[in-house]
């Protein structure tokens, strides 16, 4: 009976985040049912703290990095890099890597927040399918999300879990993070990018830099945006990497660069138009709304749904054995759930199973949450996020165009990324 109802309120938690009623928030059916279990005893208090504890600073990482990346944006700092790079010749696969670059360095959440707006203005300026091209963003978010701590909620969690170094990280799960999305790019190039428009390695149009610019004016003029925000990028990038061996978390380190970044911001406003420091300050924008916290609480929720669930679940079973046939069975076990429920509940149910080390079933069960959600828009918030941003931008998208896209080149990049880390425990690498 309590099996049934835990399962139950959690398909009910993830399905009211998926598909909420207009009038009430997505977080709001995950919110009622986690309270509902608590309230009937089918979870009890001591197991929702256990559930809250390893997601406390992961979403407070993601509470400060998505602020970072949208501050970047208003300096002009990824637009004069996109249009750097499209104006030496580069087109689609520039702006892939840009996306690889940028999910692995500031957090998948914080690559499509960005990028997805950033996407559709280039595709609108240059005549190409927004669709097409904005599908860049969330299909990296899963292939290009692995090899650093920072660049998933869930490797954060898998860190407070296990206690997991950066090192271990990039040694595991780079180099299968790498082949994901380079086969990504392939399958993209191929099978998605007919309706785009011009083929990578054709004369990409320049943009029309007479015509008015999508959105605000960037704060900083061009070459100022590249300096201070590389500078911000590069800085927070060491404190990422090097932070935690000296007690420093991810979460400080993008704090710290949201406050460089408004000072910054504020030094702007004082150049441009002199005056006081206060009144300078006051005329800075600092992107509030941008702070996720419905999607906070909305993981927190999950969180406590997907513990209740994994409290009576025979999970053990299916998430043991250091065989490659085991990994395999763990990576696609992992994959398979993440889609249904989605990756972060998926993951707090298989962490109790594989134990409070970074072994073998760890990585097998990270690389399934992260890069197999490609098929169905339920399986992460960061393509119910590209999803929700697409349709404010006025394209049209739904969860079969997600699926379309997974399947071609989503899910090939994940089997190229499994095969890399099963050939890499064959031969004693991993």
């Amino acid at each position: 009976m309590a099996l049934g109802a835990a399962i139950v309120l959690l398909l009910a938690g993830v399905a009211g985040a998926v598909s909420h009623p207009r009038w009430l928030p997505p977080w709001a059916v995950a919110v009622a049912a986690a309270l509902f279990e608590l309230a009937t005893g089918v979870t009890g208090p001591h197991r929702a703290a256990g559930a809250v504890h390893p997601l406390v600073q992961p979403v407070v990482f993601l509470l400060a990095a998505v602020p970072l990346a949208v501050m970047l944006d208003e300096i002009g700092f990824f637009g004069a890099v996109a249009s750097r790079v499209t104006a030496r010749g580069g087109g689609a696969g520039s702006l892939w890597v840009v996306a690889a670059v940028v999910t692995t360095v500031l957090n998948l959440d914080a690559g499509v927040v960005l990028l997805t707006p950033l996407y559709v203005r280039v595709a609108h300026q240059r005549g190409w399918d927004p669709l097409v091209l904005a599908a860049q963003p969330v299909l990296l978010a899963c292939l290009a999300s692995s090899a650093l701590p920072v660049s998933n909620l869930t490797n954060l969690i898998a860190v407070s879990w296990s206690g997991a170094s950066t090192l271990q990280f990039v040694s595991h799960l780079a180099l299968p993070s790498l082949a994901a999305s380079a086969t990504g790019w392939w399958c993209y190039r191929r099978w998605c990018m007919a309706p785009l428009g011009p083929t990578e390695g054709s004369e990409v149009p320049r943009p029309d830099r007479g015509g008015e610019r999508q959105g605000p004016a960037p704060v900083l003029e061009e070459a100022r945006a590249v300096l201070v925000g590389g500078l911000v990028v590069a800085l927070v990038l060491c404190g990422f990497t090097l932070g935690p061996s000296v007690g420093v978390q991810p979460w400080v380190v993008a704090l710290v660069g949201d406050a460089f970044l408004v000072a910054a911001m504020v030094q702007a406003h004082l150049g441009a138009r002199g005056g006081p420091r206060l009144v300078a300050i006051r005329q800075v924008s600092v992107p509030w709304r941008a702070v996720p916290a419905g999607t906070a609480v909305l993981v927190l929720a999950l969180g406590v749904l997907a513990i209740g669930a994994a409290y009576y679940l025979p999970t053990g079973a299916l998430l043991s054995g250091g065989s490659l046939a085991s990994l395999a069975r763990e990576t696609g076990v992992a994959a398979l759930a993440a889609n249904l429920v989605n990756n972060l509940p998926a993951l707090l149910v298989a962490l109790p199973k594989v134990g409070h080390r970074p072994g073998p079933e760890l990585w097998a069960v990270l690389l399934g949450v992260n890069m197999g959600p490609v098929l169905l828009v339920t399986g992460s918030l960061a393509s119910l996020l590209w999803m929700s941003t697409l349709r404010r931008l006025g394209v049209h998208v739904g969860p079969k165009d997600f699926t379309r896209f997974g399947l071609r080149a989503g899910l090939p990049g994940a089997g190229a990324g499994l095969a890399v880390a099963l050939a890499l425990r064959a031969v004693g690498l991993h």
